[in-house]
């Protein structure tokens, strides 16, 4: 009985520290946005595909996140969503035309909809804008150095600088949420990097360059 007893003992303890340590590396591995794969040594023309799907996928649920806002009576969050709807088609269709440069087809899989209430919305949308930003991007952006593919490293640079201002305002709206609702408000969308503000402050975007006449008002 004693020696069935320690055999038990060992048993569980091993079956405890395979399931911790399974647990430990799930942890660790960053979780992607909706419509974007995980990117483990790919070719940069299959990082731009996963990219224009992501950012595919990303338009259409912000298009739904806006009306959902609406709805709830968050405005300024509506448009937002608009705002970030528009960049991200600036993305996939830049996008799109360095996959064309690069011989492949551009190819999206519109995933279904969860659209919840317009906080957990706007959580949902920052957590994929920081995986883009900071996880995806910037690993697409070191492999297209790699290859030498200079439209896709201005393309995905541009892009993740871009995300990153999209989860800051995201990130504010969280912040205080009583400050977004009411009516819609004037957002500027830059048509060649993605770059979205609420002030057209300055002469050249912050993120590309280009002249401020480059951004469209969406509301």
């Amino acid at each position: 009985m004693k020696n069935l007893s320690k055999i038990l003992i060992v048993t569980a303890f091993f079956s405890f520290a395979a399931a911790f340590c399974a647990y430990a590396e799930e942890m660790k591995t960053p979780k992607t946005a909706p419509g974007v794969s995980a990117s483990v040594e790919k070719t940069t023309l299959e990082n731009l595909q996963v990219a224009f799907n992501g950012e595919n996928n990303a338009r259409v649920r912000y298009l739904a996140f806006a009306q959902k806002a609406d709805q709830e009576g968050y405005g300024r969050a509506a448009s937002l969503f608009r705002a970030a709807a528009r960049a991200e088609q600036v993305h996939f269709e830049r996008h799109a035309k360095v996959i064309k440069k690069l011989g492949g087809v551009p190819t999206a899989n519109i995933e279904p909809l969860v659209v919840k209430t317009t906080p957990e919305n706007l959580k949902t949308a920052m957590e994929g804008e920081i995986y883009e930003s900071t996880v995806m991007y910037p690993e697409f952006l070191v492999k297209a150095k790699e290859d030498q593919t200079g439209d896709a490293m201005e393309a995905f640079e541009d892009a993740g600088a871009a995300e990153a201002v999209h989860a800051s305002l995201y990130k504010e709206a969280l912040g205080n949420l009583e400050a977004w609702k009411g009516k819609n408000v004037d957002f500027f969308v830059c048509m060649f990097c993605g770059n979205v503000v609420e002030k057209l402050d300055f002469k050249a975007c912050p993120i590309c360059g280009k002249n401020n006449n480059q951004f469209v008002e969406v509301r």
